[in-house]
């Protein structure tokens, strides 16, 4: 790739992700809805996140001043222990489930998270944290989908897992009509010195 194709800016969030036991365990109750509501925009199973911090548009050349901060804050953090449950819709549209557990600690990292990227100069919109997986989005005009589907996960309580790895992620939204894709940029053990980087 030419210099002339490297994005100028990067689309970057801040997260934690489920281990695929987790995932598999919510997708294989989703399934059925699958074939039920085609129509809605699901999201990829192994692109399932945990938003701590969304840090919107960067510029290309700010992503690495994140790196070695973030490391640092990742290996003095013990990994949350977490587990899914239940669902929900925003506006009708955008299905969720939502996450339960030691969310005092998850708090914690996303609060420690946001300080250590306001210090790096990003400043970004801090939403409040409201720990959820998005799961898929129903088209325009369909205003029942996302509810039945929820209405059909409410009572699911998956098994707890440590949310093990702190993920900078960066995603396509915006640079194509194609469904979006997420890649880690880096990730780090939490509550260990190692890292890596992708």
């Amino acid at each position: 790739m030419n210099e002339q194709t490297q994005p100028a800016t990067h689309r970057v969030f801040i997260a934690l992700a489920p281990p695929d036991h987790a995932k598999e365990e919510l997708a294989r109750l989703l399934r059925p809805a699958y074939g039920t509501h085609p129509h809605m925009r699901w999201n990829r199973v192994e692109d399932w996140h945990i938003t701590l911090a969304f840090l919107g548009e960067l510029p290309a050349e700010t992503v690495p001043l994140l790196r070695r901060p973030l490391a640092g804050l990742a290996s003095a953090h013990r990994p949350p222990r977490l587990s899914l449950r239940g669902s929900g819709d925003f506006d009708d549209r955008v299905l969720w489930t939502g996450i339960d557990g030691d969310l005092d600690a998850l708090h914690t990292l996303a609060t420690d998270v946001r300080t250590v990227v306001r210090d790096c100069g990003v400043a970004f919109e801090g939403r409040p944290l409201w720990p959820h997986l998005t799961l898929a989005r129903a088209r325009r005009g369909d205003r029942t989908s996302a509810a039945e589907i929820a209405e059909g996960l409410a009572g699911f309580t998956g098994r707890r897992w440590p949310a093990e790895r702190l993920h900078l992620v960066g995603s396509n939204v915006g640079r194509s009509r194609g469904p979006i894709h997420y890649r880690d940029i880096a990730a780090w053990p939490l509550g260990d010195g190692d890292h890596t980087e992708p």
